[in-house]
């Protein structure tokens, strides 16, 4: 079973059933995760290294990487973002919930078009470390705009473009780097032979 649409290429993208399980297995995986990194935020972001309120953004970069990381596997149209706006729903209703209640989907959202804007402009034909940092960053740069309006609204400029910065760092640093190093990983154990990122590491050995 597999379904279809037309690529920014202009032929026809197939999903295979791998596909679709895939994206569903991921964001659920890093939903879990981004449940769990919900509850730690909070105590981390108040140590004395954070004193300065815009660089609680150095800890973002977590709840960017589900879709760099669905991007890298798949390497379809759509699946970052499936896979970042899946991972955020289950941080919202995973036992517990989340602290931002429903707007972690507003957050998935965002993050997930930021990463998919990279993957569509390589026209999802390049997939190194570069695309991935970008991925990252451009993620990043989305979900820092979004939470100036939503969580920060009194912030002046200064402040807003410091959070920007850091924000982007972190996209980039934990997500971009660790994203594609977390794949390249995944992609040892034999686990990802069914997509690209297998089938290149097969080639590498």
């Amino acid at each position: 079973m597999s379904s279809a649409h037309t690529s920014p290429s202009g032929f026809y993208v197939h999903y295979r059933t791998i596909d679709l399980v895939t994206i569903a297995t991921l964001g659920v995986a890093f939903g879990v995760i981004f449940w769990g990194w919900n509850k730690a935020y909070e105590p981390l972001s108040d140590l004395a290294v954070f004193g300065y309120p815009p660089s609680s953004a150095l800890l973002a970069g977590v709840w960017l990487t589900a879709g760099v990381v669905g991007g890298l596997v798949v390497r379809k149209p759509g699946a970052a973002f499936a896979t970042e706006l899946i991972a955020a729903a289950v941080s919202t209703v995973v036992i517990g919930g989340s602290q931002w209640g429903f707007s972690t989907l507003a957050s998935g959202f965002w993050q997930g078009i930021g990463a998919e804007l990279v993957f569509l402009l390589f026209f999802y034909r390049r997939f190194g470390l570069v695309v991935a940092a970008l991925a990252g960053a451009v993620a990043a740069g989305f979900e820092a705009v979004y939470e100036w309006s939503s969580y920060y609204p009194d912030w002046d400029w200064p402040y807003k473009l410091a959070h920007l910065g850091f924000f982007v760092t972190s996209g980039v640093v934990i997500a971009g780097l660790g994203g594609f190093a977390l794949v390249r990983a995944l992609a040892r154990t034999g686990v990802l032979d069914a997509f690209g990122a297998g089938r290149e590491q097969a080639v590498e050995v």
